[in-house]
């Protein structure tokens, strides 16, 4: 893979990967560019290219655990206390964070597949793009936005984590569709977006695992060299999206990233039907 388009998609999942626009659907637009314009290299199979992906999602994983190392180590300390049968604020934010992840470990397994083939279409990526969207629109608008994490039920937990399962689908996003299920329940938007960002541990964990796995029984030293690159640079993107959106989300609302959405899903349409 040439070294601009690689250095293109890193920054692109750094970047995207807790914004509420969609990682996965922009990485998949990105290579519908490189290979119209001749520069996406001779064709791989998916689970090579999915291989990228998840290492480019690992260097956001080191973003978010260094971004809230505090809630992490609270987590970790909590959760080997409610092993203890200590039940402590950073124990219960722990189990929520597993029940939350379970439904989309089943899922994924399962639609692995089909993930791979028809929900990878640009016109999938588009609609999504435009109804999940306008879904957080709505959300963010009418949503009560008067709790705090500390007030999460577990089976809130699990409503947010039944939503993400529907971020498999290329163009949703799966901090997008998580802010907005928060909102929807109620929560304040930082800590709707804080919720996300620590729910995002787990799943990114699972996936780099297996493609760490697969990378590995390859046997192909420049795959691995361009994992490394990608996730170093998505990890510097990452780390600077979060940051950015924790200061937005204090003083403002989701409305831009909507309008954005509508705008590139629209250019989308057009490129798939005009």
């Amino acid at each position: 893979m040439p070294l601009f388009l690689l250095v293109i998609l890193a920054a692109v999942q750094g970047i995207t990967e807790f914004l509420p626009i969609s990682s996965s659907g922009h990485l998949v637009l990105v290579r519908e560019f490189a290979n119209g314009v001749g520069e996406g290299g001779p064709g791989r199979p998916p689970a090579e290219e999915l291989i990228l992906d998840v290492a480019v999602h690992v260097g956001t994983l080191g973003a978010v655990l260094l971004y809230f190392w505090r809630e992490v180590a609270q987590m970790v300390g909590g959760g080997l206390q409610l092993l203890a049968g200590r039940v402590t604020p950073g124990g219960r934010l722990a189990l929520q964070v597993v029940l939350a992840t379970v439904p989309i470990v089943i899922v994924g397994f399962f639609a692995k597949d089909l993930i791979l083939g028809w929900f990878r279409s640009v016109a999938v990526i588009a609609w999504a793009t435009i109804g999940f969207g306008v879904l957080l629109w709505i959300a963010d608008r009418y949503g009560r936005r008067s709790r705090t994490l500390d007030r999460l039920q577990n089976h809130e937990a699990i409503v947010i984590g039944l939503a993400q399962v529907i971020a498999l689908i290329p163009g949703t996003s799966r901090s997008g569709i998580t802010m907005t299920a928060a909102c929807f329940l109620g929560y304040e938007r930082t800590d709707g977006a804080r919720f996300s960002m620590l729910l995002s541990i787990p799943t990114i964990l699972g996936a780099g695992m297996l493609s760490g796995l697969d990378l590995y029984q390859s046997g192909n030293a420049a795959i691995g060299r361009e994992a490394i690159v990608g996730a170093v640079l998505a990890f510097a993107a990452a780390l600077a999206a979060i940051s950015f959106l924790m200061a937005w989300l204090r003083h403002a609302g989701y409305t831009p990233f909507v309008l954005y959405r509508l705008v590139l899903g629209a250019g989308l349409l057009a490129w798939v039907y005009l």
